[in-house]
């Protein structure tokens, strides 16, 4: 019986390997049809700007939405803060809804044209998973973990830092990979405000019906959230506690 399922599980394996090849393989030949490769052997060091620029609009303002996020998340757990949590997170949750590009022109009329403007525009986009997720996973933990940890002795302070956050760290991370791989995407506005990014090779193909022009902007961005996104699920692996378990059905509707 195992080897039977040893062979299904080696075929079924083979088949995704074989189907993987020939879409990469249609896919290269579809990329070089339309000029991707040739503009991109052309002009490498322009991508590779563009590219680190990119990188660094999404890390600043995911810096930034995690250090508010998360402050912001926890209050709203504490305290005479818990009745206006709902407000709050329907509020931003209004700020989310609002289309990329408006954001950034509103902002753009305020902080004027450069990357201070598309950094704000981010960090407001970035705000809502990591906040709805710091308060979704506080909320999650069994009271009766709580109750524990005062059993022994622990002051409020103790029991956020050792109890809380420990168990709500899988939740939080979880939030912290949506907004950082939503930024990426949104980071693409950056350049019709003077931000750059990948954006600039991107809108400029738009415009000149380049194809390869536009295919150097949008696969590097594309590669890069799929990249962040892997990378960051390796990383909730490797801090989150293999003791803790939990259920996606087991958090509380916020």
């Amino acid at each position: 019986m195992k080897g039977s399922l040893g062979k299904v599980s080696g075929g079924t394996g083979r088949a995704w390997t074989m189907a993987a090849l020939v879409l990469a393989f249609a896919g290269g030949a579809w990329f070089e049809s339309l000029g991707f490769f040739e503009f991109a052997r052309d002009n490498t060091d322009e991508i590779w700007i563009l590219f680190v620029e990119h990188i660094q609009l999404v890390v600043i303002s995911s810096a930034i939405s995690i250090s508010i996020g998360i402050p912001t998340g926890i209050l709203l757990t504490r305290g005479f803060m818990r009745r206006y949590r709902n407000w709050s997170l329907n509020l931003l949750g209004i700020c989310q809804t609002v289309p990329s590009l408006a954001v950034i022109a509103i902002a753009m009329t305020y902080l004027g044209i450069g990357k201070k403007t598309a950094i704000f525009a981010l960090v407001i986009y970035g705000l809502l998973p990591i906040i709805r997720n710091t308060v979704a996973g506080l909320a999650a933990i069994d009271p009766v973990v709580l109750d524990a940890g005062r059993g022994m002795g622990m002051n409020p302070r103790q029991l956020l830092f050792r109890v809380e956050l420990p168990n709500a760290l899988y939740i939080m991370l979880a939030g912290i990979r949506t907004s950082t791989v939503i930024n990426v995407g949104t980071a693409a506005m950056s350049f019709l405000v003077g931000g750059g990014g990948l954006g600039d090779l991107i809108f400029s193909g738009i415009a000149m019906v380049d194809p390869g022009y536009m295919l150097a902007g949008a696969v590097p961005t594309a590669a890069l959230a799929i990249f962040l996104n892997w990378f960051l699920g390796k990383v909730e692996g490797w801090v989150i506690s293999p003791g803790l378990v939990y259920e996606q059905s087991g958090a509380p509707d916020i």
